[in-house]
């Protein structure tokens, strides 16, 4: 791994250079003009995997990760900061600057080492979202699991037919706008696809969010953070004042997902897996440790939902961490273990 630092003198900061593993190859700088000249030295081939720096008193190092942000070639470079002292408000600052991460003195240097790491290997099937929406992306089910998906999705379809003609009409009726929501959605490796459900919604919903955002079940309510950090990766209302009156019905019946059928057809998604996530959401899920949930395949269902059954307030650490061990554990059988359970989750879903 490639790795460019840059410290400012401070003997801790040096000690936690000093003791980074062989396989790291470091390349030192003593101060950001020096680090801007090695990086201007560099092609898109020899630049670093990641820029370890060390914020300094006057908070310079924010001006030059805007300057790093604007450089078409070194944008995407993984940029860590640590602080020798904790400063109010520096990482709220970071963390909008988009920087992956940010340790205070004293930390464990094994935290560090497993945090770049992950980064690095993540990068490597991360792209940019800003460009994912013009790249094709593949990802391959393991065979067994597609052709599972294949035979359910087909006869779900068949079967169910009746219900999503019927639902369609209702729908069209019910409300003003189209009866197939689609959206941008986040899955696998960050893959971006059009998103089906039935319209639950008034068409204006997706503008009256801002609006709502105190009712988020996930939004935090600790006073002692900023409110960068305030901000949830999940979003979930209560009472959505937006729902129409028969969306409330459709998603009490889980009755709007059936269209995540034709999703599966497509092979955009799996029955099961973690929830594909909207641009906004995932967006908040580049720069933390949660990121892994995105190496799973994306699903209709998936352990989050059986697991939150009769929680009203899951928290979304919990969320991000059963999204995690599913991306590391999934199987057939565990597969089919999670479909069985959510057939008692959709008939005693919550009325949120």
């Amino acid at each position: 791994m490639h790795l460019s630092v840059t410290y400012m003198g401070t003997p801790a900061t040096k000690n936690i250079v000093n003791n980074l593993p062989a396989e790291f190859r470091i390349c030192k700088t003593d101060s950001l003009h020096e680090l801007h000249k090695h990086l201007s030295n560099q092609s898109i081939l020899t630049l670093p995997d990641v820029v370890l720096m060390e914020t300094d008193s006057d908070g310079d190092c924010f001006t030059f990760i805007e300057r790093i942000k604007k450089n078409p070639l070194w944008r995407e470079l993984i940029i860590v900061l640590i602080g020798p002292k904790e400063v109010k408000g520096w990482k709220a600052k970071a963390l909008k600057l988009k920087v992956h991460d940010y340790y205070v003195i004293p930390f464990p240097i094994e935290h560090l080492v497993e945090r770049l790491s992950f980064l690095v290997k993540f990068k490597l099937i991360k792209p940019s979202l800003s460009i994912l929406e013009n790249e094709d992306i593949i990802y391959e089910l393991p065979f067994g699991k597609r052709l599972f998906d294949l035979i359910i999705a087909s006869l779900s379809i068949l079967i169910l037919t009746p219900v999503l003609l019927l639902t369609a009409i209702i729908v069209k009726l019910d409300s003003r706008g189209p009866i197939i929501y689609k959206s941008k959605r986040v899955g696998t490796g960050y893959r971006v696809f059009n998103f089906y459900k039935f319209r639950s919604m008034y068409s204006d919903a997706e503008q009256k969010l801002e609006e709502l955002t105190g009712l988020n079940l996930y939004k935090t309510e600790d006073d002692n953070e900023d409110e960068e950090q305030k901000k949830a990766a999940f979003v979930k209302l209560m009472d959505d004042p937006r729902v129409t009156r028969f969306g409330h019905f459709i998603r009490r019946t889980s009755i709007d997902e059936l269209p995540q059928l034709f999703n599966v057809l497509k092979g955009d998604m799996s029955l099961v897996g973690n929830r594909p996530l909207p641009l906004y959401e995932a967006e908040m899920l580049t720069s933390n440790e949660w990121s892994m949930r995105f190496m799973g395949p994306a699903g209709v269902t998936g352990l989050w939902q059986i697991k939150s059954r009769g929680k009203r307030d899951i928290s979304e650490r919990e969320r991000k961490k059963f999204d995690n061990f599913y991306a590391s554990k999934y199987s057939f059988w565990f597969d089919l273990e999670i479909l069985i359970k959510t057939i008692p989750v959709i008939l005693h879903k919550e009325r949120f």
